[in-house]
């Protein structure tokens, strides 16, 4: 199925792992010709992990308080994504800050996913239904999907693609994000896949 030279990619999740299921049918369906070596969890009770093993996807439940310094937590987390020959990482639903030194060895080849057209509705605590919730409280008449590299600050990087998506009048943030979530799993494999092959004019600011 995938190529010797396929680029290897790590999936990072807090949740249920929609969008890493998107990645993985991107890679059946040949919208992304990557393979998704490792996928690394935040919390143990992770639906994600379960789409993981059912893919025979090797897992990492990674909890940075287990560790004695931040530091020693980022390097137990780089040296299990250089054990796994990791060449890119996707966020998908992953609710934590990402180690610095994990940020500076994969500068400008980590992307997040985020339910929003930022940089309205981005930074800390800005996540899932509390996006939604905030944009229909602010009467906004259309929100949408960012796909955007990341850095040392929530939701702050180089946005690489955005998809709009209309709120309706009646929406309640379920109803919101239901057709958000839709977009998302259109546009993340397609992004992913035109980063790694250098699609987009990215400078090492």
């Amino acid at each position: 199925m995938f190529s010797e030279n396929a680029a290897r990619v790590a999936v990072f999740i807090s949740g249920s792992g929609s969008n890493l299921q998107a990645l993985i049918d991107g890679t059946k369906a040949g919208i992304l010709s990557a393979k998704i070596v490792l996928v690394v969890s935040s919390r143990r009770d992770a639906y994600g992990l379960e789409r993981a093993a059912k893919e025979n996807i090797d897992t990492f439940v990674f909890k940075a308080k287990k560790y004695a310094t931040p530091e020693e937590a980022g390097e137990a987390l780089l040296d299990k994504l250089a054990e796994h020959k990791v060449e890119y990482i996707a966020l998908a639903g992953y609710l934590k800050l990402l180690p610095a030194e994990l940020v500076k060895t994969y500068r400008n080849r980590i992307v997040n996913i985020h339910p929003a057209l930022l940089p309205k509705y981005g930074g800390k605590g800005m996540y899932g239904h509390f996006v939604h919730e905030a944009v229909i409280a602010n009467g906004d008449k259309e929100s949408g999907v960012s796909v955007h590299l990341v850095d040392e600050i929530y939701d702050h990087g180089k946005v690489l693609e955005q998809v709009r998506v209309p709120v309706m009048p009646d929406d309640s943030p379920d109803d919101l994000a239901a057709r958000v979530l839709k977009q998302e799993h259109k546009l993340y494999a397609r992004v992913l896949e035109k980063l790694i092959k250098g699609k987009y004019h990215i400078t090492n600011e």
